[in-house]
């Protein structure tokens, strides 16, 4: 298949109390996010923004931290740098970190898959160290490619000093950045990331004297059948934090809260947002992922029929039963869905199947057969 061009691209801003987003007051109004003072909500295959509370701010995201570690061990696994069951080895660094851990040993071994569920499931900062200094050759240009990640993404206030969340200066992001990395780790990896994070409980060395009993930081996916990740964080300056993601038909809403006093705190908050936006808001498919465009067919190109076809589902989202007076076009290598002017969903256009140019004798060949057809 030749792709025409890159990845898709999301349509993702916050422009406080814009025409894209339910302001701040509409959502005080509600009773969105009341007892936590950084709040983002929204969707996650378009990346719209349904409300926002005080999200650019800064503010340290503890372990929330280790969504941006699983997205580069996704990376890594994809690009065959680690695989599943690689066997790690436990360095003095790694088993130093403190804090909440799954107490590994200098010289340990665990698999790749063991120690991505530690941090996915019980939130662990030692399994997190031994994965970046894999990734990484050392934690400080692992946190370098944190860094660089956040660049590609368009972060705008985050700033990271380790990969597991631990307290130190610096160490920042904001509900906005947060809401996005979940956004697109979930859009690339999501069927793999969320079988682990939406694991309750589950066990490490099993069947050993040491065997390890992982219970997942996120209470709310054993009382809610629908939400399924995607990470907790707390600390003494971070104070409660959640980015949590819920399934309702075939709709993801994935919300941050952060700065919370109480876990009860954070968790309705949570609830609160995720549950209106399962509330009130729909996505609406224009093209699915593999319609086709356009049928083409090139005596410059073997095969010489092909199809354009749309690389992503291209879908939009909207308040329940509201009609949209949107329109397609369709841009060079891209088709675009545009909304009062402004862009609100788009997908890259790609061949249906592998595509190379055809050689001189070829062309010939197939241009004498044509002739031949229409005579």
């Amino acid at each position: 298949m030749l792709i025409i061009t890159g990845l898709c691209i999301y349509n993702f801003t916050v422009k406080g109390k814009s025409d894209d987003s339910v302001t701040a007051e509409i959502g005080d109004e509600i009773g969105l996010a009341e007892d936590s003072p950084y709040a983002i909500l929204l969707e996650c295959s378009t990346g719209k923004v349904i409300y926002e509370k005080n999200a650019m701010t800064p503010h340290p995201p503890a372990s929330m931290t280790k969504i941006m570690t699983m997205l580069l061990v996704m990376e890594a696994i994809e690009s065959e740098k680690l695989k599943w069951n690689s066997e790690l080895i436990a360095s003095e660094n790694a088993v130093g970190m403190g804090g909440t851990q799954i107490y590994l040993e200098v010289g340990e071994k665990m698999t790749v898959e063991e120690l991505f569920k530690a941090v996915a499931i019980a939130s662990a900062n030692d399994a997190a160290v031994v994965l970046g200094e894999a990734i990484g050759g050392t934690l400080d240009n692992f946190v370098k490619m944190m860094n660089q990640k956040g660049k590609e993404l368009g972060f705008k206030n985050t700033n990271f000093k380790n990969c597991n969340g631990l307290p130190e200066k610096d160490h920042y992001s904001c509900a906005y950045d947060m809401g996005k990395l979940s956004c697109y780790l979930l859009c690339h990896y999501g069927d793999t990331v969320l079988k682990y994070t939406s694991i309750y409980e589950d066990y490490l060395r099993k069947g050993t004297e040491d065997e390890f009993w992982l219970v997942n930081t996120n209470k709310l996916i054993k009382l809610y059948p629908e939400i399924d990740g995607l990470k907790t964080g707390y600390c003494s300056d971070s104070m409660y934090c959640l980015t949590a993601t819920m399934r309702k038909e075939n709709v993801r809403f994935i919300s941050v809260v952060m700065g919370a006093k109480t876990i009860e705190e954070r968790n309705s908050d949570t609830l609160r947002m995720l549950n209106y936006a399962a509330a009130n808001y729909e996505l609406e498919t224009i093209y699915q992922k593999g319609y086709i465009i356009e049928s083409v067919n090139d005596i410059t190109k073997i095969p010489h029929d092909y199809d354009i076809i749309v690389k992503d589902d291209i879908n939009i989202l909207k308040k329940k039963g509201e009609e949209l007076d949107y329109q397609t076009v369709i841009e060079k290598d891209k088709i675009k869905v545009y909304l009062n002017d402004e862009i609100i969903s788009e997908s890259y256009l790609i061949t249906s199947c592998e595509v190379k140019n055809a050689n001189l004798f070829l062309m010939i060949i197939e241009m004498i057969k044509r002739i031949f057809i229409k005579v």
